[in-house]
């Protein structure tokens, strides 16, 4: 599923009431809710035969080819500290764009377009000091909570080089 920048673009705006609406692509990961602004979503597609690259950091579950570009693939159930499971025929990997590289994220099963009112976004719970703040809010949503990932900040800049690394290699 091809996201064109157009398309893309045209699906962030306002709600009828004028309030700013925030489009996001939402997934599952180990039984919880995330959300990605979708304007940083590329694609989503099924997964594929990745190649491992010796010497890369653990969470990088590989690289793939995709339509002739070298894609670096990040695991997030092992980037999150959460138990590896095999994938399944609901497992996608999303391909974003971060800091002006592309990569994939495997997530257990991808769930919707959602478009939601920007106010019902609250900051993300203080839950002490930690080195990555990659949640950049969480969403009520009816009965349930959306987590909303920034993915400019779920790569530290080392990490980043681990990646580009993978990828040319």
């Amino acid at each position: 599923m091809e996201l064109s920048s157009a398309k893309r673009s045209s699906l962030h705006g306002q709600g009828e009431s004028g309030a700013d609406l925030l489009q996001l692509v939402s997934f599952h990961l180990g039984g919880e809710e995330f959300g990605l602004d979708i304007l940083r979503v590329q694609e989503i597609i099924r997964v594929q035969p990745l190649t491992r690259v010796p010497n890369s950091p653990d969470f990088i579950a590989g690289v793939m080819n995709l339509r002739g570009k070298i894609i670096p693939v990040v695991g997030l159930r092992r980037r999150f500290g959460l138990e590896e499971i095999p994938a399944d025929k609901q497992t996608r990997i999303v391909v974003v764009e971060t800091k002006g590289a592309v990569l994939g994220f495997i997530v257990d099963a991808v769930s919707e377009v959602l478009r939601i009112p920007a106010h019902i976004i609250e900051p993300p719970p203080t839950l002490g000091k930690t080195e990555q703040e990659f949640v950049s809010g969480v969403g009520k949503l009816d009965e349930r909570l959306l987590i909303l990932l920034d993915v400019d900040r779920l790569m530290s800049d080392a990490e980043e080089l681990g990646c580009a690394a993978a990828a040319k290699a």
